[in-house]
């Protein structure tokens, strides 16, 4: 196992365990964090954990031609019941996905200190946030790290007050960085929910190929 130590650096991410695993240690500086995502690594642990670093083979991803949008959310969309903004209440959207309530897990891994360490990337430009408002209040949203230079937007995590409202972000997310000529969206691992909305899994070598192209 590879200890991160004060060293900007981290191993060839061929060298992860079967689970994804790749390092353990460092600090969640924005200059670490930018180095790890521009090189397919992300941070992942929970409270009382050490910091956690994973590249997982394979690799969930969405590319925007796959972007499966059912006919219910499509009605959904035209009523128009949402409006979506970028960028507006960062903090509250992390703070948001970091008490949402999901089946199965016991606890958040975003944690204080987590929390703290992306919004320094958020006011670096280098993450950025979906909110999703109904009547007024923030009822979803997504954050995510940017990666201009790449053009690759990493998925963090969604959360939704009512019914669909985090689909609606994830919705808005890939048509705005489509937009912008983005090559994909990448989702990290598999989940039902993120095979739904069409993204799929490839190896992880081809993604870092994309990554470095």
């Amino acid at each position: 196992m590879y200890i991160v130590d004060e060293v900007l650096h981290f191993p060839e991410v061929e060298k992860a365990d079967e689970f994804g695993l790749l390092a353990v240690g460092g600090d969640l500086s924005v200059k670490r964090l930018q180095l790890a995502y521009s090189n397919g690594i992300f941070p992942w642990f929970e409270e009382g954990q050490p910091i956690l670093w994973y590249s997982p083979n394979p690799r969930m991803v969405l590319f925007f031609e796959n972007l499966h949008i059912s006919k219910s959310m499509k009605q959904l969309l035209k009523k128009k019941s949402f409006v979506v903004t970028i960028n507006t209440n960062f903090e509250e959207v992390i703070t948001q996905c970091a008490i949402q309530k999901r089946k199965d897990q016991q606890s958040t891994w975003i944690t204080e200190n987590m929390i703290s360490a992306y919004t320094k990337l958020h006011n670096e430009g280098d993450a950025v946030s979906v909110e999703v408002w109904q009547d007024q209040k923030l009822v979803g949203g997504l954050y995510g790290v940017d990666l201009k230079k790449q053009r690759i937007f990493c998925g963090e995590s969604m959360f939704s007050k009512v019914s669909n409202a985090s689909k609606v972000a994830f919705i808005y997310m890939c048509t705005y960085f489509e937009k912008k000529g983005y090559k994909l969206i990448d989702c990290q691992m598999h989940t039902n929910h993120l095979e739904s909305l069409g993204a799929l899994e490839i190896p992880r070598n081809e993604f870092i190929s994309i990554l470095k192209d």
